[in-house]
């Protein structure tokens, strides 16, 4: 077996390792009151929805039409894929480390995980040309029984058994990032000859376009507080990569550039979207810092 594909098998392992481990660790903190209460506001998650469904879909496919060369039709309609699919499993990850309400992440993540579910099979024909076939129980099998499923046991034994939980909750997020860590990596690296074969298409530009314009609309439609902002920015900005790869491989899989520009826009998302968390989580613990303290009130 080659180096490349025992990188690649690694990568994968990787992927499944870091989505497991990581819902069940979100699952293991949180309560399901917890997520009910973080997704109540009604007019914020209107506006998730607003964004992720119709502005960043939209995005993306002017961002193709306008900046991808003609003669790369495959990177266009794999940008076109990413944008119209949100929910990512890495979404609580990047949450947590912006130090944002992981109960909101989470939440945000369930909704637009299940909407993404229903809405590429009537948008996908209308974004892309021709006969466009989107098998709903392909996206949503493995977004069930490798996210839900992890997130619902770990939510079980935090109601359950707490002390189980508490005991155990650490070494799952250590999991998790340890996962996240050699799988951006290696995805840099299996990856880095399609990234450099994009270079002059326009499908880079393309993609920090659409990425960078999807935080930006997310993280001001988030409101008030600023971590609630963060939340939204995130989460709109990190798109549905296994959604995008179950649509190209039933659809596109003649046709390499599909996959090449999900992959692309996934390794520069994971990458940027991090860097980002990074500073907004440094953010929220200087205000965290700076904040006054209640004075104390004297007795009597």
């Amino acid at each position: 077996m080659e180096l490349s594909s025992v990188i690649l098998v690694l990568a994968q392992v990787a992927g499944l390792l870091f989505v497991i481990a990581s819902m069940l660790a979100m699952g293991l903190a949180l309560t399901i009151p917890d997520i009910l209460a973080s997704v109540s506001n009604v007019r914020l998650m209107l506006f998730a929805l607003g964004v992720n469904f119709i502005l960043v879909p939209g995005l993306a496919y002017a961002a193709a039409e306008l900046l991808i060369s003609d003669d790369n039709p495959g990177l266009k309609t794999g940008l076109i894929l990413v944008g119209a699919a949100a929910g990512a499993p890495f979404l609580p990850k990047l949450v947590q480390t912006a130090g944002g309400p992981l109960g909101l992440g989470v939440g945000l993540m369930v909704a637009l995980m299940v909407v993404t579910i229903v809405y590429l099979p009537l948008a996908l024909p209308v974004l892309l040309p021709g006969d466009v076939q989107v098998d709903s129980w392909e996206i949503a099998k493995s977004l069930i029984f490798l996210m839900l499923l992890p997130l619902g046991v770990g939510l079980l034994v935090r109601a359950r058994y707490q002390e189980l939980a508490a005991r155990f909750q650490p070494v799952a997020t250590q999991v998790s990032t340890m996962a996240v860590a050699f799988l951006m990596v290696t995805l840099l690296v299996v990856n880095f000859r399609q990234i450099v074969d994009t270079v002059g298409t326009g499908g880079i530009l393309a993609a920090l376009i659409v990425l960078a314009g999807s935080f930006a609309a997310g993280f001001v439609v988030g409101g008030r507080p600023e971590e609630n902002r963060s939340v939204l920015g995130l989460g709109t900005a990190q798109r549905n990569l296994s959604a995008a790869i179950v649509v190209a491989a039933q659809n596109f899989g003649d046709d390499p550039e599909v996959i090449t520009m999900v992959m692309v826009v996934g390794v520069i998302g994971l990458v940027m979207l991090f860097a980002v968390a990074g500073e907004l989580g440094r953010r929220s613990k200087a205000r965290a810092t700076a904040e006054p303290t209640e004075p104390a009130t004297n007795a009597g």
